[in-house]
């Protein structure tokens, strides 16, 4: 429950910050083009704080619901406006200054994503060395001759001190299925460069498969098979399993590590299964009988526990950051690449090359909000500069009712010499307001399954 409450928290706190840049770019911009605002409301709704400021008198809000927000300009077309005030309407104005207003907003969220990463960057980020782990025959990893043990030096000439970092330049060329050149060190010290064929990775790449897609699992330190936590409710409840019980053996087959035992429950969905456990120094044995779970249209054996955090062993992990000015280019290089990869990954998805299980709403957003925060605040950062890279992106698409979409407009504007009609702009509204619910709708479907998996 605390787990929770912390994740709701860290949630409000990154899309009030990401909304809060997002329409202060609308409202500076406006300011110093000469509009006069209105009102600078983080969140819709019912307001919770408001304030009156300024010559103008600008409202600033914070309302009940924090999911959006918005900058309310004088405008002749939301209410009557004096003679004296006219030339400080928003309509008023030409098409260059009405442009420049609308693409602050979007332009903010990539300008925070640059500090963001700046700031991780100084202060650090602790990795994982990338260490190759299990190589599955017959994948592209195992083609490329990878084998377990091989640390992962470079990709592409650029270096991988840490899993993020060759994450980072994997994923796009999973994206595109392109050919990396892989430099690896092995156990005896050696390197040697190998070329991983992506070319043949599934076309519609489903989210969390990336390692699944490369044919290999990163190392990590063996697992044993104790009891961390114990769900409520579940079977393992119900059998009188308790954290720090150490499984011993199910079914009388000797049980080494925590994948030994969720490959064998895994494989036994709605079974009776005898459980032996050492707790305390005295062996006990139990009989359990699985749930029967769904996962990726595969029904899975579940007990309902969770194993002990284990650490890395500390020459497994790195300090990754860049001092003051190298951060600079370190993070606009990051923004950059992950604005294309977005785009990329949009693209992907509307041609059917990418699941559009990808697309995550507010629920997963929360869950990874609480991991983020939870790990550190360099982390956070990183979380924040990603989901306000996406925010910009979204809201820089040509669908009406979004930022994009009055810039579409406004180029149609420069082109015929003449406003678009407010007829025309009224059935892009609607055409919006149903593109943006059905892609809600299949944002909160994948988080609920996500959820229940």
């Amino acid at each position: 429950m605390t787990s929770v409450i912390f994740s709701i928290l860290a949630f409000l706190v990154a899309i009030s910050v990401l909304i809060a840049i997002h329409e202060f770019g609308h409202f500076w911009v406006a300011k110093k083009l000469g509009v006069k605002v209105l009102r600078y409301s983080i969140g819709f709704g019912k307001p919770i704080w408001k304030k009156t400021a300024g010559a103008d008198q600008t409202e600033y809000v914070i309302a009940s619901l924090p999911l959006g927000g918005y900058v309310k300009m004088l405008d002749e077309r939301e209410g009557t406006v004096s003679d004296e005030e006219k030339h400080r309407a928003f309509n008023r104005q030409p098409v260059s200054k009405r442009f420049a207003i609308v693409f602050a907003g979007p332009a903010f969220n990539f300008l925070f994503a640059i500090f963001a990463y700046w700031l991780m960057f100084v202060i650090g980020v602790t990795g994982v060395k990338p260490v190759v782990g299990e190589v599955e025959p017959g994948t592209p990893a195992a083609i490329a001759g990878l084998m377990s043990g091989q640390e992962i030096v470079a990709i592409n000439d650029k270096p991988t001190p840490i899993w993020d970092v060759a994450i980072q330049t994997i994923v796009p060329a999973l994206v595109d299925r392109k050919e990396l050149d892989v430099e690896v060190r092995g156990q005896d010290g050696f390197t040697h460069n190998v070329t991983l064929d992506l070319s043949e990775t599934d076309s519609e790449l489903e989210p969390g498969e990336l390692f699944t897609e490369l044919g290999f699992k990163p190392w990590r330190p063996v697992i044993l098979p104790v009891v961390g936590a114990v769900g409520e409710g579940t079977p393992a409840e119900r059998a009188g399993l308790l954290e720090g019980d150490r499984i011993l053996a199910i079914d009388s087959i000797p049980v080494k590590d925590w994948s030994d035992l969720v490959e064998y429950v895994s494989a036994r969905p709605d079974k009776d299964l005898q459980v032996k456990i050492n707790r305390q120094g005295v062996e006990q044995s139990f009989m359990l009988h699985t749930a029967s779970v769904t996962v990726k249209d595969k029904v899975k054996g579940q007990m309902g526990i969770g194993p002990k955090r284990v650490e890395y062993p500390e020459d497994m992990k790195i300090l990754y950051r860049y001092s003051l000015f190298d951060s600079v280019g370190q993070a606009l290089g990051q923004t950059w690449n992950n604005t294309l990869l977005t785009l990329k990954m949009i693209g992907k998805i509307l041609v059917g090359e990418v699941s559009v299980r990808n697309l995550s709403g507010p629920i997963n957003i929360a869950v990874y909000a609480g991991y983020s925060a939870s790990a550190g605040f360099a982390r956070f950062m990183d979380f924040l500069a990603i989901v306000s890279i996406s925010l910009g992106v979204l809201n820089l698409l040509p669908i009406p009712i979004l930022d994009g979409g009055h810039l579409m407009y406004y180029v149609a504007e420069i082109i015929k010499g003449s406003p678009v009609s407010e007829a025309t702009m009224e059935v892009g509204q609607r055409i919006g307001i149903v593109f943006l619910l059905m892609l809600m709708s299949v944002a909160f479907y994948n988080d609920i399954l996500r959820l229940l998996n």
